[in-house]
């Protein structure tokens, strides 16, 4: 098997035993994480209707694709969030690591007013 095919089955593993346990409501719905090689993408998710509230990205921002940039769109993603009402969080690190751009998104979600 190859080492990125390796990788992606390692992160889905670990993704699947998170999803188990997260499911985005309307009062609290779920915020989920996607990075990729170069960019990083969030949305805020209510799974009851099935419907994204909000969502953010650092291609939309052109901000570059480091941590800094992370936090830039974490800080969109909460604007938008608060704009739509939403107030507090489940954090769905979608299978990542909770370092680097994943952390530096929430730390800045977190700073503009979502409550995880």
């Amino acid at each position: 098997m190859e080492m990125a095919t390796l990788k992606r089955v390692r992160r889905h593993r670990r993704k699947r035993g998170l999803r188990k346990r997260l499911f985005g409501t309307p009062a609290q719905p779920r915020l989920t994480v996607f990075r990729s090689g170069k960019h990083i993408y969030a949305q805020v998710i209510d799974d009851v209707a099935g419907k994204t509230l909000a969502s953010a990205n650092s291609r939309s921002l052109d901000k570059g694709y480091n941590a800094v940039a992370a936090a830039e769109v974490g800080k969109a993603l909460a604007e938008k969030a608060k704009a739509a009402g939403v107030e507090a969080v489940c954090f769905d690190r979608n299978g990542f690591r909770f370092h680097g751009r994943v952390k530096a998104l929430a730390d800045a979600a977190r700073e503009g007013g979502l409550k995880f």
